[in-house]
């Protein structure tokens, strides 16, 4: 099954076309280190949980909106390799100018346990 990469980031609302780009800049580096799939899903319906929600875990504020991607990899050992190598990459190393705060990003790769389509 492949691996996934997962992210979360607050992205201040007016610099969404500017997220955009900037993501896919990102997304086409991504591929060519062996990247199979990436999602960057701008956030609609985030509710405020009362113990904890992706707004608190982001420290996210009233002018800023939640941002969830994902990268898909065909296996641990790739994205290991591509992740590495993306890092590396001179295209990278243009992109200075950020359009949110990276410090406040929380992300993870995580081990498909279940990966189910209809039809």
């Amino acid at each position: 099954m492949s691996y996934i990469d997962g992210f979360v980031i607050a992205v201040p609302t007016a610099n969404k076309e500017a997220y955009r780009v900037v993501a896919e800049k990102a997304a086409q580096i991504f591929f060519d280190h062996g990247a199979l799939r990436l999602v960057e899903a701008w956030g609609d319906d985030v509710p405020e949980g009362k113990v904890t929600d992706f707004r608190m875990a982001v420290k996210a504020t009233p002018e800023e909106t939640v941002v969830f991607s994902w990268i898909e990899w065909p296996s641990r050992e790739a994205r290991d390799a591509g992740m590495k190598s993306f890092m590396e990459d001179a295209r990278l190393k243009e992109a200075t100018d950020m359009p949110f705060d990276g410090q406040r990003m929380i992300f993870g790769g995580f081990a498909s346990l279940l990966d189910l389509r209809k039809g």
